[in-house]
């Protein structure tokens, strides 16, 4: 994308409604008003939250709300410019229930106060193969730590890549610390009883890997 491109769709971002753009300073020292006021300031009611994390175009996210409008989705990602589309498409189509929230995912509990959130989905998220780049792997034990404090006590995480490391290492994670995996698949489009929520959504990078006959993953589980 040009940088002329990514200009126009960051100004174009700050005229939406439906996205966030808070400081890291704001975050990091507490003054973000909307951290535990998700409900009542954003969404004005009180419908269970769902977070997209590195939501990228966030078509999950839009697509998810349009499928339960009795939920509000909230797509994070530090990369505007992508989620640009997600914001515009769901501004224009009106979607009520989806939001946009520009961060870094290690801020996530700078966002969201103890026991906010009900369900998070991480849709194809960098497996960060290297031994250095491990404290960036979004399920490694640090975000695990920071998805158990917004999360309410039954809340649930889901985990869909293509990486079938980021599978194997989540999965021998999830086991390890003794949290409980609910469904693990390591083919969700060629074995029976995959979640609709899993097979009826693609992402634009998702239908390039299935056109590359890769195997597409998903994991349920709970943080204990």
């Amino acid at each position: 994308m040009g940088s002329k491109n990514k200009l126009r769709r960051f100004k174009e971002n700050e005229t939406f409604s439906n996205v966030i753009q808070p400081t890291r300073d704001d975050l990091v020292k507490g003054n973000f008003d909307l951290k535990g006021h998700w409900h009542d300031k954003v969404f004005k009611n009180e419908n269970p939250i769902v977070l997209e994390l590195g939501c990228g175009k966030g078509e999950y996210a839009v697509a998810l709300a349009k499928k339960y409008p009795n939920k509000n989705y909230i797509g994070i990602d530090i990369k505007g410019a992508r989620f640009w589309r997600g914001a515009k498409t769901a501004l224009k189509e009106d979607i009520p229930n989806v939001m946009f929230l520009r961060t870094q995912i290690e801020l996530i509990d700078h966002a969201f106060a103890n026991n906010e959130v009900d369900e998070i989905w991480i849709t194809f998220p960098d497996p960060q193969i290297k031994y250095k780049r491990t404290k960036h792997r979004m399920t490694n034990a640090t975000f695990l730590e920071r998805y158990k404090k917004i999360l309410k006590p039954d809340g649930v995480v889901h985990l869909k890549t293509d990486s079938e490391f980021m599978h194997g290492y989540t999965l021998g994670l999830l086991h390890g610390a003794g949290h409980e995996v609910l469904y693990a698949n390591n083919n969700v489009y060629k074995q029976d009883g995959s979640p609709e929520d899993v097979t009826a959504i693609q992402t634009f990078y998702e239908s390039q890997y299935l056109e590359q006959n890769k195997p597409i993953t998903y994991i349920r589980f709970k943080i204990k």
